[in-house]
């Protein structure tokens, strides 16, 4: 068969394609419809990732499981969008790392709310102008996100999902060559990322700390003897050229994210449990609190510790693990959990991240 030909049947194919999916589309519609009049949620985490696992068990390829995930997450952002606008803060501004991962997990329909900082996406959450928030948790490589761990302590907000993704950093210039930049900015995690590299390539070049990636690029726009370190989206959306791809000290550098709001998710068959729970101080308190988690068999994939920021050396502590709560296995580890803690609280069952 010629070249012709093989183009004709992909443009037949393509029409196919697309009437098929103006009839997912319009039964969505009628969902949304069904959904509004019994007071339902439009956003069902759970329902999406069933149908994506079971469309993932039938797929024999040549399309690998990662193209399947990027075309579904883009019919199911058009979908929600046709029933209803829907409103995802995230700590901006635009082209942040956090706005790479809302995007990954939300699609390009939804509607975007960059916001200044973590309180204020919490805020945007909990006043229901928005319908989730994502914030970054932690690094793999500079830890914890502190102000998102405090505001969890007090905020009445679930975690409804995660997302992981991997950091890659470009030095951004209007700059000829790496001789010409006087100084780099970015975000103070940004440039420890990148120590080793900016040591080795640009010994004198002075750091500057700035408030975001963004506004680091920013400066690097308006300045051509200054670099950014940002993302590749960064580079394109102020049209800077790239002096350095990929420059993070480590290759496994990953950010992950939540998904904060308002409604518990149900279980998926691969999930995660999140809790905030406080010890007294006393010699084997924190044993005993891992003993009932061990018992059940459960994979610790988190522990990290807090100041209470009440009394002084009062910490809190956040776990996570593998299984729900609606799980028996779980329900059981907690009951034991809570009859050890001084207190405890479920901030989330919700699916893990792929």
């Amino acid at each position: 068969m010629g070249l012709d030909e093989w183009r004709v049947r992909i443009d037949d194919l393509d029409r196919q394609l697309l009437k098929l999916l103006n009839q997912r589309a319009a039964i969505a519609l009628e969902v949304g419809r069904v959904k509004r009049e019994a007071g339902r949620p439009l956003f069902v985490p759970e329902r999406e990732q069933a149908i994506l696992e079971g469309l993932l068990q039938l797929n024999d390829g040549p399309l690998p499981a990662e193209a399947v995930r990027a075309v579904w997450r883009e019919i199911f952002s058009a979908s929600r969008t046709l029933q209803r606008p829907f409103r995802v803060a995230y700590l901006g501004p635009v082209a942040t790392f956090t706005h790479l991962a809302a995007l990954e997990h939300f699609g390009a329909s939804a509607e975007y709310v960059p916001l200044r900082g973590i309180p204020e996406v919490f805020a945007e959450v909990e006043h229901e102008w928005a319908d989730v928030g994502v914030v970054p948790v932690e690094n793999s490589t500079e830890g914890a996100v502190n102000h998102t761990l405090d505001r969890l302590i007090d905020s009445e907000l679930l975690i409804e999902g995660e997302v992981r993704v991997t950091i890659h950093h470009y030095l951004l210039s209007r700059a000829g060559d790496l001789s010409e930049v006087k100084q780099v900015f970015s975000h103070p995690q940004a440039l420890a990322q990148c120590r080793e590299w900016l040591d080795r390539n640009l010994p004198h070049a002075q750091m500057a700390e700035v408030a975001s990636t963004t506004v680091a690029a920013e400066r690097a726009l308006e300045d051509a003897t200054a670099a950014a370190i940002a993302s590749e989206l960064a580079g394109q959306l102020y049209r800077l050229p790239t002096l350095g791809e990929r420059i993070e000290d480590f290759a496994q550098n990953v950010t992950r994210f939540l998904i904060i709001g308002r409604r518990a998710i149900g279980p998926t068959g691969r999930d995660k449990t999140s809790i905030l729970l406080s010890i007294k101080d006393e010699i084997g308190a924190l044993h005993r609190i891992l003993e009932p988690v061990a018992a059940a068999r459960l994979n610790l994939t988190k522990i990290e510790s807090r100041p209470t920021r009440r009394r002084p050396w009062e910490y809190v502590f956040f776990v996570d693990f593998e299984g729900h709560r609606a799980d028996a296995v779980v329900q059981g580890a907690l009951e034991a959990l809570r009859e050890r803690c001084l207190f405890l609280k479920v901030l989330g069952s919700y699916p893990a991240a792929s």
